[in-house]
């Protein structure tokens, strides 16, 4: 039961919980290197630096949001600073753990960068780093996002790092480690954290699951472990999520599907197959509902290369066909449609695909880049692929040879003798006759007159 109290100062309301909730990424963050999911090298590697005593004074942690990177620098900072330490493991009660775990440990100090990115911050951060650690035996910084600092705070720390005192231990974390200055990454251990398989993920939600004495199918816990992309925190999310959604205290797959959107999937594999059976105007009228439903046109795209690639992916590599990480609807729409297409349309389409996506993403309408995009797709689909202009064009040759042939072998036709022409008759000559005799004044006459 909640209980209210109205600060009359600042005109706000506070709120005390007696029995606070606790989000599930937070009550079951990893606390020892055993809790660690899917880091299997990463833990191997520290493990055994602690046994050697070979610890480095730098580490740069780096991975997706949500794989363990915090945790990581925690468990790290832990078994440092614990009283048996430096060690791998500890007891319940351990004094400096408790401290650690609690936020109070004063040699162990937390710096978002973030929101703490200039050069001045860092000097303040290091005033006291020469000092000797007052509880533990080493003084630990951890700083998260450390990609954010600024250039001038990277050179302050550049110094410190080059050669710090021996009782002090760095811990970076990172999800852009490309944007870290290579002088910086040069004097740190560097590991990256993977992405954790749906598998390992299936297997820790169900844990914490019976922890919660909450009931779930199989099929719903999959759906959860594949949308988490990777991310335990994500994943936890998402079933906190479908905890507060399910009835009767059962998880089904029909909730969770509903609540992750996984009916836009089945939207998805609608449109391509009209696209694909080359019926545009369905297709567009897909497109036209999708926008009206007030969905992204840009996530709508998204996901239709996603689903593009994974239907070329089921076309070449056939054991992908029996993976436990395709959803229910991806083994009924995106296998048929592997099966029946060839891997120049798939290829086509998903280049045709993302210039689209990188159209509408500068366009005013996004909404009218992808129509028009899904309308050259269509056009060019009239168009024979290069198999089919080579089966055609082989079909022609043979036909040509083949008429050829039947020319050559055709028997020839007899050639008539032309009689030679005769020269026509010269028409019959005509009697001419004398010119007149003129009669003029002749000289006698001339003389006579």
């Amino acid at each position: 039961m909640a209980k209210y109290k109205q600060n009359l100062n600042r005109g706000f309301i506070t709120v005390t919980k007696t029995n606070e909730y606790l989000v599930l990424a937070r009550k079951y963050r990893s606390k020892s290197f055993e809790d660690l999911v899917g880091q299997d090298v990463l833990v191997k590697t520290l493990e055994n630096a602690i046994k050697a005593n070979r610890i480095h004074h730098a580490y740069v942690l780096s991975g997706i949001r949500g794989c363990g990177k915090t945790s990581t620098a925690r468990i790290l900072a832990k078994a440092l600073n614990c009283e048996q330490g430096p060690s791998i493991s500890w007891p319940q009660d351990d004094a400096q753990v408790k401290a650690i775990e609690a936020g109070n440990h004063v040699d162990v100090l937390e710096f978002d960068a973030a929101s703490h990115t200039g050069v001045d911050d860092i000097k303040e951060l290091f005033d006291g780093v020469h000092y000797k650690p007052v509880q533990g035996k080493y003084k630990i910084y951890i700083i998260d996002e450390v990609h954010m600092l600024s250039k001038h705070a990277f050179n302050a720390l550049l110094k410190t790092l080059e050669e710090p005192p021996e009782h002090v231990k760095f811990i970076f974390a990172t999800t852009e480690v490309n944007k870290i200055p290579v002088t910086v990454l040069s004097r740190c251990q560097r590991f990256d954290l993977k992405r954790i398989s749906s598998e390992d993920l299936f297997k820790h939600f169900a844990n914490i699951l019976k922890e919660e004495k909450v009931k779930f199918e199989d099929e719903a816990l999959e759906l959860i472990s594949k949308a988490a992309d990777g991310s335990a925190r994500d994943g936890l999310s998402l079933l906190d999520q479908a905890i507060a959604l399910a009835n009767d205290g059962l998880i089904t797959y029909d909730s969770v599907a509903d609540m992750i959107g996984m009916s836009e999937k089945t939207v998805v594999y609608e449109f391509l197959e009209e696209l694909f059976n080359k019926d545009i105007e369905k297709a567009l009228e897909i497109v036209q509902n999708v926008h009206y439903a007030g969905q992204d046109i840009l996530k709508f795209i998204e996901d239709n290369l996603e689903a593009v690639n994974l239907i070329t992916k089921l076309k070449v590599v056939s054991k992908l066909k029996t993976s436990k990480n395709l959803t229910e609807i991806e083994r009924k729409r995106a296998i048929p449609l592997s099966e029946n297409l060839s891997i120049s349309v798939l290829s086509r389409t998903y280049q045709m695909m993302l210039k689209i996506y990188q159209e509408a993403k500068v366009a005013e309408n996004a909404l009218q880049a992808f129509e028009m995009g899904v309308i050259r797709i269509y056009h060019l689909s009239q168009v024979p692929d290069m198999e089919s202009l080579l089966a055609m064009l082989k079909d022609t040759k043979l036909m040509t040879t083949q008429d050829v042939e039947k020319e050559e072998t055709a028997p020839e036709a007899p050639v008539k003798e032309e009689k030679p022409a005769l020269a026509p008759k010269a028409p019959p000559k005509e009697d001419v006759a004398p010119p007149p005799f003129d009669i003029g004044d002749d000289d006698s006459t001339a003389k006579k007159a």
